[in-house]
This record gives C-alpha cells, structure tokens and sequence, in this order.
C-alpha cells in the first residue's frame, strides 16, 4: 500500500512539476538574461549616522562620484549638513562636499571638505541675480585630465526657494580644477574656474525650474560628452517661473575640451527619452570591456507621487548618443535591504576579471540620516555581448 502511494505521490509531482516547466523555463531565462549578477555586499550601511566621520551632517548623504584610485577607494558625496536646531528640510540647504577614502570600499575614513554652501534663501521667486546662487551645493564630480595632469571637477549651485516647487531651482554647472597636478591630486584643493552651464537663452524648455541639475563628462571618439539633467519642466515658455511639471530628464552637451566651452546639443536629441519618458537622475558614466558605454543611475522611487522601480538603473550606448531603454539591478534577494527608498548609484568601479563595486544611497524613512549602502556585482559577458548586438541593430 504504503509503495503504490509513494508512485502516487512522484506522478502527481511529476504532472504539477510539468505545468510548472514553463515558468521555471521562463525564471532560469530572464536569470540568465541578468547583465550583472549580485556576488556580494553589506546588508547594513558603510556610512550611517554616529560613524565616526559624520558628526556635523544631520541628514546624510545624496549624490556625489565613487571612484578607485590605485588601491583606494574615494567617495566625494554631497553631505546633508543641515544644522543643529534648525528643521530636516535644511538639511537639503546647508550642504557641503566631503572627501572619504577606504581600502575596502567597507570601513570609511572622512578626509575633509571640499566646498560648503551658503546655506542662504532666494529673494525672487525668478532666476535674479539678487539670489543666491550658491545656496544649495551638490553632486561633485572628479574627472581625471590626463593632457592636463590634474582632477577636473564639476558641481551643481543651487537658488533655494522656500514655497515654489522644486525648492532646489536654476542650477549652475561649475568646473574646478586640483591645485595639485598628478593623480594624486585627487583630494584637492580645488580651485574654481567658473561656470561650464547653466539657465539662458540656450534652455531647453525640458531643463524646466531645476535644470541645469547635474553634469557628468565623458570621452567619445576623442572629444567630450556630458549627460546634464534637468527637472519641472516647461510645457512652454509661459510656465516660467512657477508652473513646472513634475520630470526628471537629462539632455547631452558636448565640447572640444573638458573645461569647455560647452555646448548643448539640439532638440532632435535632448531630451534623450529612449532611457525612460520622465525619470532620469543623476547619471554616471564609464566603459564595459568591450567598449560599450554604461551609465548607472536612479531609477526612481515607488513613493512621493510616483510609481518606479526604487532600484539604481543602468542604460547602455555605442556611440555616447544612442542609449538604451533603462535596466533595473535588483539586489534585495542577496543583500539586506536595509533602505526604504533606492537612491542614487555613484559609480560603477571595475575591480577586474568582470567584478564591479558600487556604493549607493538610500534612505530609510523613520530616520532623518540618509546612508550609504555597498554592492559587489559580475558581469555577465555573455549578455553583455547580445546587449551589445542589440545596441548595434
């Protein structure tokens, strides 16, 4: 009795497990369809409030370059600074950038600070230079020169407004340069060398309130390329300055040299809506092994009125012009997650043999520190090679 039930028993598994080939067929597939592959992580934030280095920032961190130099580990990210006493909204005021180093990209060290805001409140609702323009800072970005043998960077000034949405409004793109040549410059002092881009004439109306909003450079065919951003957009010129449209998009700009002049390129191309139709944020760009172009960013939050993904994002390119619909790295299923909301990546580091780190922010929302969390991935070069097939069809 007990053997007919036991081939009972195997039949019937056999039957559902036969209904269900198809949807296993189907997982093992989009699995196998994963550019990158999470291999590891820390299931609690590298940096969070009462690490030693974060006295003084009330409210964490935002944005902001991660980058390897050698056999160091640097993050220059925006510092929520805030002030004691004053509500967590200013913490989106006073902000500043600081430097941090790791051998491990787990255990940090705060170096110093590099540029602190102003902290200061518009007086005009409009883009008058009676404001002030450098009331919000964010969103440092060192790029390496090498005709130049010294770390150029790029950061976003902000007017602050304190009623008209978005209160983070008409950013200015600053270029910076280390006063120290070589790569080892990379800590600054930095000195200003002024405005690369910003509101004017030459706005596009997507660009909207917030734009220009980020800057991120890249090579291509022996000139330069920039991803900036813009947000609130105008649906047309009368909108100014009070009815921007909830968006967030980014456009290209291009020059013959890293300090610039820089350009933005046209209508027929920006904004680049090929990635998504209104959320993208803060990208960040460096090359996969075979050349293709990669920019990681943030795809966007599933709360505040809008229904995303709340994963970091990525979209791929051939030519820095072209990029692909957006793809989302899903890592909660092997690393805690200890974020309620996904924030941005700050850069996809190489550690060889197809290994990649990423330190991102996050935020959990009973606490008014914003963290940074770390992830380890592997390339899948299979993949990579039929996404880029993709790419050249």
């Amino acid at each position: 009795m007990r053997s007919k039930r036991y081939i009972t028993g195997i039949v019937c598994c056999l039957f559902i497990l036969g209904l269900n080939m198809p949807k296993l067929h189907a997982q093992q597939n989009q699995a196998a369809n994963k550019l990158f592959t999470v291999i590891g992580g820390s299931d609690s934030p590298v940096i969070d409030s009462g690490m030693a280095g974060t006295e003084g920032i009330q409210g964490g961190f935002e944005g902001g370059r991660f980058l390897k130099v050698e056999d160091t580990y640097h993050i220059f990210p925006t510092e929520r600074a805030g002030e004691k006493g004053m509500p967590d909204y200013y913490d989106r005021v006073k902000t500043r950038i600081g430097h941090w180093v790791s051998k491990d990209a787990i255990h940090w060290k705060r170096v110093n600070t590099l540029y602190q805001s102003d902290g200061g409140y518009a007086v005009s609702d409009y883009d008058n230079p009676a404001n002030d323009r450098r009331g919000a800072i964010w969103s440092f970005m060192p790029i390496y020169n090498k005709q130049q043998n010294r770390w150029n960077a790029f950061y976003v000034a902000y007017t602050v407004s304190k009623t008209v949405e978005p209160n983070h409004s008409f950013g200015r793109i600053w270029h910076t340069v280390s006063e120290k040549s070589g790569i080892g410059g990379i800590g600054g002092p930095y000195k200003d060398d002024g405005i690369v881009i910003e509101p004017g004439l030459n706005s596009q109306l997507w660009e909207g309130r917030q734009g220009v909003q980020s800057f991120f450079p890249f090579k291509v065919d022996g000139r330069w390329l920039a991803f900036y951003g813009g947000a609130y957009p105008w649906h047309q010129w009368s909108d100014y300055p009070y009815n921007g449209h909830k968006g967030w998009q980014v456009g290209l700009a291009s020059s013959d040299r890293l300090s610039g002049p820089w350009q933005r390129m046209d209508t027929s191309v920006n904004p680049i809506t090929s990635i998504h139709p209104f959320f993208v944020e803060n990208p960040i760009v460096s090359q996969l092994p075979n050349g293709v172009y990669i920019a990681v960013f943030d795809g966007g939050p599933n709360t505040w009125g809008l229904h995303l993904p709340n994963k970091m994002a990525y979209t791929l390119s051939k030519d820095g012009i072209h990029w692909s619909k957006a793809h989302y790295i899903a890592i909660a299923h092997k690393v805690n997650k200890w974020w309620d909301i996904m924030r941005t990546p700050m850069g996809l580091v190489s550690e060889g043999n197809g290994e990649y780190t990423i330190i991102y922010a996050g935020i959990k929302e009973d606490q008014r520190f914003h963290p940074l969390g770390m992830v380890k991935l592997k390339l899948n070069k299979k993949v990579l090679q039929e996404m880029t097939k993709e790419l050249e069809d």
